[in-house]
């Protein structure tokens, strides 16, 4: 005759046991996102370090620094990689919105606004050449004065000449 046995009893520190909790922990940490990893990393290092280090190790190997940041509920579906390659003003910035009196809108403004910063930029350069011009011609009056202030005194003595000797007494030699 064949028994066959029951299966063990399973309890909380048993592998599946173990196993099911670490596997949704690790669900729930996904589905928070890269953030949640992070947080529950630092906390590691705070409570017990060698947990810390664990998951540090664990995030490291299994690629989760690499995941958003978010879940998808804050992920935008478009590919915005395309931004950081163009200027503001050409960010895709004249796609249709399928509204033709809003585009003409947003085209004008757009137009205004770089107008606008043009007309800025300009401005900062006019003030920018005004500032170095009143710098250059406060140092070249201070210049100026300080030449005339050096006013040679008919009556004041010579200063000796370089090379020469100076008038006056000659000194003896012992």
């Amino acid at each position: 005759m064949m028994t066959t046995s029951a299966p063990a009893a399973q309890g909380p520190t048993s592998a599946r046991g173990l196993g099911g909790i670490l596997n949704r922990s690790e669900a729930w940490l996904d589905s928070k996102g890269r953030g949640a990893w992070i947080a529950a990393m630092v906390l590691g290092f705070v409570f017990f370090w060698p947990v810390g280090l664990a998951l540090l190790a664990y995030m490291t190997f299994t690629h989760r620094w690499s995941k958003p940041m978010f879940g998808k509920s804050c992920r935008s579906t478009h590919d915005h990689s395309h931004r950081h390659a163009a200027p503001w003003g050409q960010r895709g910035s004249f796609r249709s919105s399928g509204n033709s009196a809003f585009d003409a809108y947003k085209a004008e403004t757009l137009r205004r606004l770089e107008e606008e910063q043009t007309a800025f930029e300009n401005f900062l350069e006019r003030l920018r050449a005004a500032k170095d011009k009143t710098e250059f011609d406060n140092f070249m009056d201070d210049r100026s004065r300080s030449a005339q202030a050096v006013v040679i005194d008919p009556s004041a003595p010579t200063p000796p000449m370089s090379g020469g000797s100076a008038p006056g007494p000659v000194p003896q030699s012992y």
